[in-house]
């Protein structure tokens, strides 16, 4: 008898896994919050045991000063650690601001490989320095490498995302070419 609620015991254990479900953008924080008062409420501990919101450390640096703020790695999905079946699947699914599981089109949804899992889960702390230039639209800045090091240019737009900013690099002719560069390549004049 044993032997059989091991194996029973097992197989269940064999079907944990990570499951990605996708959200509104910007809810990802909600959707754990309230999945883990579901679960809580539902008694579903044993089956749903872990909602993460992968997110990452940035050193920013603005003016000489350094600050260290969190970044959704993925924004719109959270990662759930759960064994599915009919009812855990209902109760995620089911979670104000899920739009449902991704890779599953209403079927049994897809599990994460366990080597996906870890590397998600492992960059997770890791801090990544990213430079933050203060500029503006219209501002004049230096190209400080590449091609065009030390040529003046005039910033057009910003990706405060990415890092990076087009400039409009004055030529020999006047004549103004776009240049996409990171915040690290150029200086405020």
């Amino acid at each position: 008898m044993e032997s059989q609620n091991e194996a029973g015991k097992a197989e269940k254990e064999a079907k944990r896994a990570w499951y990605v479900i996708h959200t509104y953008s910007g809810y990802e924080n909600k959707v754990k919050t309230d999945l883990e008062s579901k679960v809580h409420s539902a008694g579903m501990e044993n089956k749903i045991f872990n909602v993460v919101v992968p997110t990452e450390d940035v050193v920013e640096e603005a003016n000489g000063r350094r600050k260290v703020v969190k970044r959704k790695i993925f924004p719109g999905y959270v990662l759930v650690d759960m064994i599915v079946n009919p009812r855990s699947w209902y109760v995620v699914r089911n979670t104000t601001g899920v739009t449902g599981f991704v890779g599953s089109d209403n079927k049994e949804p897809i599990p994460l490989t366990d080597a996906e899992a870890q590397r998600i889960l492992g960059s997770m702390g890791e801090t990544e320095k990213r430079p933050v230039l203060d500029v503006e639209v219209g501002d004049s800045v230096r190209i400080t490498s590449g091609s065009f090091e030390n040529f003046t240019a005039r910033v057009s737009t910003i990706d405060m995302e990415k890092g990076r900013l087009t400039v409009l690099a004055e030529m020999f002719g006047g004549s103004e070419t776009p240049v996409e560069l990171g915040f690290d390549e150029v200086e405020k004049i």
